[in-house]
């Protein structure tokens, strides 16, 4: 996982996996059959724990969204900050450039993870509407998409060296346009 992470899928080679994971490359192929599996189970293990660490700020009862979100981002921002290797997020460190069937298919499988989390977002912000604390006439799904892009736009800029500081100030500029209720 943290291979891919940190180097993206295609300049990851299997090589190089199998020398990080100590086993043979026919052990490899037989427990995950092909390169593209075993980066779908990294992926896979990356987003539960995504969910388990990060993702329950957003569902903590007592909560308004706006305090959820910037809970999550601020946490984010220390986690994007801190990693040694400057990773950011997975999902957009990870992103497939190749060509071909293959990488389309990749690509199909990161964009669809980065959609259920932008749905996840609009889910919480639609529970703030129910709830009272975010504008009835707010648009749950633009705000989400807001911020699911501003998620990974923070995760390029740690990638770039910017400290949890910096990050955590571009996410209060961005909840500067959260409505109000």
């Amino acid at each position: 996982m943290r291979m891919f992470w940190q180097r993206g899928f295609e300049a990851t080679s299997m090589s190089e996996l199998t020398a990080a994971i100590g086993v043979a490359a026919p052990s490899l192929y037989a427990a995950f059959g092909s390169k593209d599996d075993l980066f779908r189970a990294a992926l896979q293990r990356y987003l539960e724990r995504f969910r388990s660490e990060r993702g329950a700020a957003l569902a903590a009862p007592g909560l308004s969204a706006r305090e959820a979100f910037a809970r999550l981002f601020d946490a984010l921002a220390g986690d994007f900050a801190a990693c040694p290797d400057r990773s950011g997020c997975m999902l957009v460190a990870a992103e497939t450039g190749g060509l071909g069937a293959a990488a389309a298919q990749l690509r199909e499988v990161l964009g669809a993870h980065r959609a259920g989390i932008e749905a996840g977002f609009r889910a919480r912000i639609e529970r703030g509407q129910r709830e009272g604390d975010v504008a009835a006439d707010a648009d749950a799904a633009a705000l989400a998409k807001f911020l699911s892009t501003v998620l990974q736009g923070l995760s390029i800029q740690a990638r770039d060296g910017a400290s949890a500081e910096q990050l955590r100030a571009v996410l209060r500029t961005a909840l500067r346009v959260w409505p109000s209720a």
